[in-house]
């Protein structure tokens, strides 16, 4: 009985805080909003991102995902990672076979260069200190080619690409400090191989005895598959935090009320960035307060980031500017927040989450500002 007792009592802070959270949280915006103005706006706005906004994102996904398994098919994605493998010792401090992993987030998600490092093959090439930082490596080019050509169907068509420039730049600061970092934990990982055995079987490729148009089918649907599964995941992300961030950016209707439709807020982000403004006009360029809110949303889940644009183009609030420094952020970022645990649990390093947090952070910051700066010189072209 006394453990019971005592096992309830510790569960019992935690309680206390998470309640004592979700009522000032949602107190305020009911004291400000009117309760049923707050939930039907909460509706309301879960329901057009749905609609207008996850079913968009879902449709990029498929067309992306097929292209990417068409590439990885026909031999695309080994091209582009001999041509990319130079650049990994020098810039990245990775073998060169690295370069595979980066191919392989940019046209899925973060946990690809997981599943690639699970193949013992693939980890045989790293010391454990690099192969810990495939985390951080792999992060910053998830779902870059969907960001990329979200913002190219909002009309945007250079910016994605300085972008894509400042995410590089951000995932070597990122990949390079999670090195540093691991290393002075563990100083013997500097010399230790990732994997010291390994069973190389010969692989089949019954594949390549399909008639063309069979492989050619094979692999867009496949690939189209997969883009179905990663619009499915994105959902909670998009309509959730999304959701939680309009709130907090968005303004009452033009004349001032609450009226319940979607995409109304209390505005509590612009007002805190509004007196930070000058550090994220420095560091970003932003030229309004509400930009702050993709960054943010960018931590947890780049689909819900993206599902914020939309809004901020109708609200006037988008510059090609910050559309480059979104494609950094975002790419950079991409959820990595909600991606970190779960993939160094996987490798078996979960200790080194915070580490790895830390050094993102810092990469993804640092990425927004070479693309903010990048933007510049092009400006002036």
């Amino acid at each position: 009985m006394k453990n019971i007792f005592s096992k309830i009592w510790g569960l019992i802070p935690g309680g206390i805080i998470c309640l004592a959270v979700f009522f000032l949280l949602f107190g305020y915006l009911g004291m400000r909003m009117g309760t049923a103005n707050m939930l039907n706006t909460i509706m309301n706005t879960a329901h057009d991102l749905l609609l207008n906004t996850v079913f968009y994102l879902m449709a990029i996904c498929v067309v992306t995902g097929a292209i990417g398994k068409v590439f990885v098919e026909f031999g695309v994605v080994k091209l582009l990672e001999k041509i990319l493998r130079p650049l990994m010792k020098p810039l990245f401090n990775l073998p060169g076979v690295a370069s595979l992993g980066a191919v392989l987030t940019f046209l899925s998600d973060n946990p690809a260069i997981i599943s690639l490092a699970q193949d013992k093959r693939f980890a045989t090439y790293f010391k454990k200190y690099q192969f810990i930082s495939l985390t951080n490596f792999g992060t910053a080019f998830g779902m870059g080619l969907l960001v990329i050509v979200f913002m190219v169907g909002q009309g945007f068509f250079a910016e994605p690409f300085i972008g894509l420039l400042g995410a590089f730049a951000g995932c070597i600061i990122s990949t390079r400090l999670m090195q540093r970092f691991v290393v002075k934990e563990y100083p013997k990982f500097k010399n230790e191989a990732a994997i010291d055995t390994c069973v190389i079987e010969e692989e089949k490729h019954d594949d390549y005895e399909k008639p063309l148009f069979q492989r050619i089918l094979d692999s867009l649907l496949d690939g189209g598959r997969t883009g179905v599964d990663v619009g499915l995941a994105i959902i909670p992300g998009v309509l959730i935090i999304s959701t939680l961030v309009m709130l907090l950016t968005f303004g009452p209707s033009a004349d001032g009320e609450f009226t319940g439709a979607a995409y109304q807020g209390v505005q509590l982000l612009p007002w805190v960035c509004e007196k930070l403004g000058f550090v994220f006009k420095w560091l970003f360029g932003f030229t309004d307060p509400h930009l702050i809110a993709f960054p943010i949303t960018a931590l947890g889940a780049v689909g819900a980031a993206l599902g914020l644009i939309p809004g901020f183009i109708t609200e006037g609030w988008i510059d090609g500017n910050a559309i480059a420094v979104f494609t950094a952020i975002g790419m950079c970022w991409s959820g990595y927040l909600s991606t970190h645990t779960a993939m160094l649990d996987t490798l078996g390093y979960r200790q080194l989450t915070s580490k790895a947090i830390l050094a993102h952070t810092i990469g993804g910051f640092v990425a927004g500002i070479v693309a903010h700066y990048a933007f510049l010189l092009y400006s002036l072209l």
